[in-house]
C-alpha cells in the first residue's frame, strides 16, 4: 500500500514538474544557430576573416531569425538584427549589456589588460577613463577650443587635394584626420614625417592579412607553433612604445611649466588619473594604450565616413548642387566667405547627407563585442555572462520597415519638417546606430559629427567635384567598412559670384 501512494505521489510531482521544468529549460535555451561541433566549429568560424563573417551571419539570420547563436572559438556568440532587441538589450538592459568579454591575447597586450575606454570590463575603472574622456578633451567647450586646429587642417587637406588633383582622396583624408588627432592627443603639431610615422605604427599590419584570429586560438601553442608571427606582433609594440613615450613625457614636461599660449591635451588628463580598484595612477604603458585608442577611433570612423559621403556627393550631382545652395544661403546672411563652425546648425540639409551617409554606410557593420554581467532573458532566449553580445549595425539601418528603399541615397528622408532632430542616440527608439546606443555609445559622438559636418561643408564650398570615373559603392572590410575601389575625383576650385 505505501508503494503505490509513493508512485502516486512520484506521479503527481511529475505531473507537476515536468511542464515546470520544460518551460525552464526552455527559457534558459541560447539562441537558434547552426549546429556545433565542440572544438571543430569553433576553430572553423575562428578561421573567418571580417569579410567572410558578416555575409555568413546574415545568411544564418535569413534561416534563424533576428538573434542568433555561433559558436566562435570556445564560447558562444550571439549576433542581433532587431532594432527592437537592440533597444531592449542597450538602453531598457543598458547596464547588465554594458559589460566587455575577456580580452583575446593579442588584445591584451596593445589595450594593457584592457585599461582603455573600448575594452575596459564595466566597472569603476572603466567610468574614470570614460568621464574624464567625455568631461575633458571631447567636451562640448572643449571641442570649440579646437575650432583653429580644424580651419588648420582644413587648409592642409584643401592644399594636398589642389597638389594632387585627379588621384584617390582617402588618403588625404586619413592624413588630416590624424594631423588633428595627433594634435589634440599630444597637444603639438608636428611634421608629416612624424604623423607619417605615428600612423603607421598605430596598429601591426599583421591583424589585417588573417593573422589575428590564429594567434588568439589557443595561445598557448600559437606562440610556439607561430612564434614568428608573435615576435613580429610583440615587436610592432615595442617600435609604438619608442616613438609615442618621447612625446608623452615631453608633454608632461610642457604641463608643468605651462605658457600663456597652453591649451588641454588628451595625454596632459591622463597622469593623475588614479585607477579606483588599484589604487594607482596610469602606467606609461596604459598612457600608450589610451592614446592610440583616441587617435584609432577618431581617424577610422570618420575617414571612413568621410570618403561614403563624398563619394555619394560625387555620385549624384543633384546633391552636391542642392548642399552648395545651402551653404551659399547661409553665408550670403552671416556675409562670411568660409564656412565656420558657428553657421553649421543653420544648415539641415547639411546634417541630412552627413546623417544619410552614416546610415547607408555605417564605418563598422558590427559593434565590439558587448557581454552581459549575469545571464539574462532575452526574447525567451538566454544570452549567457560566458559569451559575447554582437549586433548587425547595418542591418538595422537598412531595415526597409523603417526606411523607404534603403539602399537608396536620399537625405530628404532626414528632414523633418516638423523640426525635430533625429534622435541618433537611439535612446527612445533605435532606427539606425552607428555610433553604437546606451552606456557604451561611442564618446567621440559629437567630435565626429562636428568634424563630418565641417569638412564636408567646406569641401564642397571651395571644391567642385566629380568623379574620374563612375564611382563603385562596393565596400570591403578592413578595420572599418571601407570602399573597395577608393574614391577618384577631379576637383575644381570655384568661382564664387
Amino acid at each position: 500500500m505505501e508503494t503505490w501512494i509513493l508512485i502516486l505521489c512520484s506521479t503527481l510531482i511529475s505531473m507537476f514538474l515536468i511542464p515546470f521544468l520544460s518551460l525552464h529549460l526552455k527559457a534558459k535555451k541560447l539562441p537558434p544557430g547552426p549546429i556545433n561541433i565542440p572544438i571543430i566549429s569553433g576553430f572553423l568560424w575562428l578561421r573567418k576573416s571580417f569579410t567572410e563573417l558578416e555575409p555568413a551571419i546574415r545568411n544564418l539570420k535569413a534561416l534563424y531569425g533576428p538573434i542568433i547563436t555561433v559558436q566562435i572559438g570556445s564560447q558562444p556568440s550571439i549576433f542581433i538584427s532587431s532594432r527592437s532587441l537592440a533597444h531592449k538589450a542597450l538602453v531598457q538592459n543598458g547596464a547588465i549589456f554594458a559589460d566587455r568579454p575577456p580580452a583575446l591575447a593579442t588584445t591584451k597586450i596593445f589595450s594593457s589588460n584592457q585599461h582603455e575606454i573600448n575594452s575596459a570590463v564595466y566597472g569603476p575603472t572603466w567610468r574614470l577613463l570614460r568621464r574624464n574622456l567625455t568631461s575633458e578633451i571631447l567636451h562640448p567647450s572643449r571641442l570649440k577650443s579646437y575650432n583653429g586646429t580644424r580651419k588648420w587642417v582644413l587648409d592642409i587637406l584643401a592644399n594636398r587635394l589642389t597638389k594632387s588633383n585627379g588621384v584617390k582622396v582617402i588618403d588625404h583624408f586619413q592624413y588630416a584626420m590624424f594631423s588633428m588627432l595627433v594634435l589634440m592627443c599630444f597637444g603639438d603639431k608636428l611634421d608629416e614625417k612624424q604623423i607619417n610615422q605615428i600612423q603607421y605604427l598605430q596598429r601591426p599590419q599583421l591583424l589585417s592579412n588573417g593573422r589575428f584570429n590564429i594567434l588568439n586560438f589557443w595561445p598557448s601553442v600559437t606562440k610556439i607553433v607561430w612564434k614568428k608571427w608573435w615576435m613580429e606582433f610583440l615587436q610592432h609594440r615595442k617600435y609604438q612604445e619608442e616613438v609615442l613615450i618621447p612625446l608623452i613625457r615631453a608633454r608632461k614636461e610642457v604641463k608643468q611649466n605651462k605658457s600663456e599660449d597652453y591649451v588641454l591635451s588628451y595625454v596632459d588628463t591622463l597622469w593623475d588619473l588614479e585607477l579606483p580598484n588599484e589604487k594607482r595612477k596610469l602606467t606609461e604603458d596604459e598612457i600608450i594604450s589610451l592614446c592610440t585608442e583616441f587617435m584609432n577611433a577618431g581617424v577610422d570612423t570618420t575617414t571612413t565616413a568621410l570618403q561614403w559621403i563624398m563619394a555619394n556627393i560625387v555620385k549624384y550631382p543633384t546633391v552636391q548642387e542642392r548642399l552648395l545652395a545651402e551653404i551659399k544661403g547661409v553665408l550670403v546672411e552671416t556675409k562670411d566667405e568660409e564656412v565656420k563652425e558657428e553657421v553649421l546648425p543653420k544648415m539641415p540639409y547639411l546634417q541630412a547627407v552627413i546623417l544619410e551617409g552614416l546610415r547607408r554606410h555605417p564605418p563598422a557593420h558590427l559593434l565590439s563585442p558587448h557581454a552581459v554581467t549575469h545571464d539574462i532573458i532575452l526574447d525567451g532566449y538566454m544570452v549567457p555572462k560566458n559569451g559575447t553580445v554582437n549586433f548587425l549595425v547595418a542591418d538595422m539601418g537598412w531595415d526597409p520597415e523603417v526606411w523607404e528603399n534603403p539602399m537608396d541615397f536620399k537625405p530628404e528622408r532626414f528632414l523633418n519638417k516638423e523640426g525635430e532632430e533625429f534622435d541618433i542616440t537611439g535612446s527612445k527608439e533605435i532606427k539606425m546606430m552607428p555610433f553604437g546606443a546606451g552606456r557604451r555609445i561611442c564618446p567621440g559622438i559629437g567630435l565626429a559629427l562636428l568634424n563630418l559636418k565641417y569638412f564636408v561643408a567646406n569641401l564642397v564650398w571651395k571644391f567642385e567635384w566629380k568623379g574620374i570615373e563612375d564611382v563603385d559603392l562596393t565596400e570591403k572590410q578592413e578595420f572599418t567598412m571601407v570602399m573597395k575601389n577608393p574614391l577618384k575625383v577631379r576637383i575644381s576650385p570655384r568661382v564664387m559670384k
